[in-house]
Parts: C-alpha cells; sequence; structure tokens
C-alpha cells in the first residue's frame, strides 16, 4: 500500500489522506470576515476525498419588532471515509474580481468572493507526523 505524501494532512479519527496540502493554506494573519479561531484556512480542497452538506439556519434575534433572526448559510465538510466533521466553507475568502462591484460601488458583499474551507485544527493530523492513526496510541 502506496503511503500518503508527507505534506498532506489527514483526518485525525481514521488517519484516511483527505489530500489538503499546506501550499494551499492562506496565511494565519490573513482577514476573514468569519475569523480564524482554532481553524486552517484553505484555498483549495480535493472534493473527492470530503463530503459537502449545506447548512441553512436561523438564528434568533430581536432587535426590532419586524427582525426576528440572521440567517447563516455556509457548507459543512465531513471525512468521506468515517463521515467526521472537519470544517465548513464559508464565500468571505479573496474578491473573484478586481475593482469595483457589480453596481460600480466599493467593496461590500456586491462583490463574488472565493470560497474558503474552514478546517478545524483537532479534526487533522499535521502533515509532518507519520504516526499512525489515533487508534494506535491506546497502547
Amino acid at each position: 500500500m502506496a503511503s500518503a505524501p508527507a505534506s498532506s494532512y489527514r483526518c485525525a479519527a481514521c488517519g484516511s489522506d483527505l489530500n489538503l496540502s499546506a501550499a494551499h493554506l492562506y496565511p494565519a494573519d490573513f482577514y476573514f470576515e468569519a475569523g480564524n479561531k482554532g481553524t486552517l484556512s484553505f484555498s483549495w480542497v480535493d472534493e473527492s476525498r470530503l463530503r459537502f452538506a449545506a447548512e441553512d439556519r436561523i438564528r434568533p434575534f430581536f432587535e426590532t419588532l419586524n427582525y426576528w433572526g440572521i440567517q447563516r448559510k455556509r457548507t459543512r465538510i465531513s471525512c468521506d471515509a468515517c463521515g467526521r466533521l472537519i470544517g465548513h466553507v464559508y464565500d468571505d475568502g479573496p474578491p473573484l474580481m478586481q475593482g469595483t462591484g457589480q453596481f460600480g460601488m466599493g467593496p461590500s458583499q456586491v462583490i463574488p468572493r472565493r470560497p474558503r474551507y474552514r478546517i478545524k485544527i483537532k479534526a487533522v493530523a499535521a502533515p509532518s507526523s507519520s504516526a499512525p492513526p489515533a487508534a494506535a496510541y491506546g497502547k
């Protein structure tokens, strides 16, 4: 059985290679609306090794009588091998275009953005670790 490349992250639960390369990581101080706390942000992932499921929730938030919630849309990312939740996809990456938005405005939600794959640090094993999955540590 061929081993995975050393520069690829693995699932922390099952040890499956996720083909997440450090070459596609955003810098740690890169600005995002959703933040970076406890996560790694990737610009690209291998979609054949992951499962995606849309999430559409409305959080109750009562600011006025007519305003009844905040809609949050995102996509869940799970390991294709074991189904463990690994992270989420957000649409707050760098702009897809240069210059002003659709209506000639400045930076706003009108400007289409690249997806950002936000992976939980605890859900993946670092690429430098060549150790077997966590099940081998129980001995």
